[in-house]
């Protein structure tokens, strides 16, 4: 239930048509239930008597009646249409508003098909339990009470015999409720896990046709869809002994008010006409009973799905700004660690007393064997993630006490795998920013030496470049990633790996462009190919997530330590 409330208070906006929407549902379902007066009528006062003039009203009665209740039905489709289709928007808004804003760490801990199942499969369960299933809830319900108070007042003894079965039927209900709850929570699970083998399938398709393993994707496909099934069919179970049991119990009901009204109508206490509308309304009661049993269970189901989705929406980012967080002024870049350490997870520390400083202008090249810690560092500047201990500076000020927006903002990235949108190149380079005119937007295209090859393609820089820029090269890719951070014009600048998945000639290329990129910023460069840190002010060298050596490239040759042997394994030469 109290999940459910919380799903209703997106419905607030709405209030007024949710209103109506009631209003038009209760009506049709009072259409309904005038019926078994109707008849009675006919059996007691027409029939009885053969009154032609009231056999005539009661067949215009009914005309208008149903002619009434399709117009009210009409309006409650719509407008519970409208309701549910507008809050599950809502829903589906604030979720991906959450995500955006939530830290990297959860994505990272997370599959991709998961969370976009959040959005797609989750919504969807809700969507279902907020138009539907609130239709016929409201309108069984209304049907429900109506059908008691109809057989209170035709025969309160007999009705009292009558409800002897609810409480029996209602705690069926409320057991197997539970069940279907458990048993949807888990189809759910197994929902996203098909979410999750199918996105990572499509994204690595050209590595599973180049090790010849669709089979193998097929079989494990296969597997978590036949887990699905299993799940599905545990709910197919529980809702098809939960239906039948539920039309068992009240056909015992009916049986002994068939039998106690009989005997009524045979000692004069009730008319043949009243008994035939209570066996109507004996009806009324058993379909909604049964109809109500199946959309509590899929609300039930519902609610499984509301469950993770309010898990995501209740889920607080690990890094925040701090209440008294002020804006980030305009920087020289001027950036300093000071002891800082890191640990992913308690106890396991990637960083150990890291201390650094670069001052406005300069390049600072990290370099050192794979896990050493050197992206750690560059994730640590625009605080994707928080030190364990120590301090972070920029220009002075501690990135903690600034906000986040006014600090990224700041602080452009050239990663090693360059993510392009699914849009034109011009889309994409105006990404770095979204208020440049096109002509800056060209400039950055020159000094990033992408606009030749731009302007060779078919449609310039309208070209659409498919999903992550799957039409382009891997230097092209690259260079308009460049060309995207050169529209930011960051003060501070980290390249990682940068160059490191491109050919010779497209790398003479990227690295042209990334020598006129770091121009007057303060750059961070990690690199495998120490070739491409030789002009760096400072070359710090990691291992194991400690600075072991620092210096120019001629000190630390001369040094003899680690980035020299580096070095010669790298250019296979000694130098003095």
């Amino acid at each position: 239930m109290t999940i459910y409330l919380r799903l209703l208070s997106y419905v607030k906006p709405y209030i007024s048509r949710l209103l109506l929407a009631l209003v038009c549902i209760l009506v049709a379902a009072g259409a309904n239930l005038y019926v078994p007066w109707i008849i009675r009528d006919v059996i007691d006062d027409v029939l009885a008597t053969k009154n032609m003039a009231m056999l005539n009203l009661i067949a215009g009665g009914i005309a208008g009646i149903y002619l009434l209740r399709g117009i009210f039905f009409y309006g409650q489709t719509y407008l519970m249409s409208y309701v549910g289709q507008k809050v599950v928007i809502d829903i589906r808004a604030g979720i991906y508003r959450h995500l955006q804003r939530l830290s990297l760490s959860y994505f990272e801990k997370r599959q991709t098909g998961v969370i976009m199942s959040y959005i797609t499969n989750d919504v969807a369960a809700v969507q279902s339990a907020l138009v539907d299933n609130v239709i016929e809830l409201v309108t069984e319900a209304t049907t429900l009470i109506g059908s008691m108070a109809a057989m209170f007042y035709l025969d309160w003894k007999l009705s009292l015999l009558t409800f002897i079965t609810m409480p029996l039927v209602a705690q069926t209900i409320n057991i197997f409720g539970g069940k279907v709850k458990r048993a949807s929570t888990n189809n759910q699970e197994r929902i996203a896990d098909i979410t999750a083998v199918l996105q990572e399938a499509i994204s690595a398709v050209r590595v599973i046709k180049s090790f010849g393993r669709e089979e193998y994707e097929i079989e494990r496909f296969g597997r978590e869809n036949y887990s699905n099934f299993r799940a599905q069919m545990k709910i197919a179970q529980l809702m098809a002994t939960l239906t039948p049991l539920i039309e068992f119990l009240a056909a015992l009901g009916v049986t002994v008010i068939v039998w106690f009204g009989g005997r009524e109508v045979i000692t004069g206490h009730l008319t043949t006409g009243s008994l035939m509308a209570y066996l109507i309304y004996i009806v009324n009661l058993s379909n909604p009973m049964k109809r109500l049993s199946r959309v509590y269970g899929n609300i039930q189901r519902a609610m499984a799905a509301a469950e993770r989705i309010f898990a995501v929406l209740d889920t607080e980012p690990e890094i925040q700004n701090l209440p008294e967080a002020v804006e980030l002024p305009a920087i020289t870049g001027h950036v300093a660690f000071q002891q800082v350490d890191f640990a992913y997870r308690t106890g396991e520390r990637v960083l150990h007393d890291i201390n650094l400083e670069a001052k406005p202008g300069q390049m600072i090249a990290i370099v050192g064997p794979s896990g050493a810690g050197k992206t750690t560092i560059a994730n640590l500047i625009p605080r994707f993630y928080d030190p364990s201990g120590g301090t972070i500076r920029i220009d002075g000020l501690d990135i903690k006490t600034v906000t986040l927006q006014s600090l990224r903002r700041q602080i452009g990235i050239v990663p090693q795998e360059t993510v392009l949108f699914n849009g034109t190149v011009y889309e994409n380079i105006l990404y770095g920013d979204l208020e440049a005119t096109r002509e800056e937007v060209i400039t950055a295209a020159q000094a990033a030496n992408a606009h030749n090859f731009i302007t060779g393609m078919p449609d310039g820089y309208e070209t659409q470049i498919g999903e992550r820029g799957s039409k382009l090269s891997g230097g092209q890719r690259q260079r308009i990633a460049i060309a995207r951070a050169i529209l930011k014009n960051p003060r501070v600048l980290i390249l990682d790996e940068a160059t490191s998945a491109l050919d010779t000639e497209s790398e003479k290329l990227v690295q042209e462009a990334l020598d006129k990129l770091m121009i007057g910023r303060t750059s961070f460069v990690i690199a495998h190919r120490l070739s491409t840190v030789q002009r760096a002010d400072t070359i710090l060298v990691m291992e194991k997530g400690k600075i072991i050596e620092r210096g120019t490239h001629q000190e630390l040759l001369a040094a003899g330590g680690l980035y020299s042997k580096l070095y010669q394994v790298q250019f296979g030469i000694k130098e003095a």
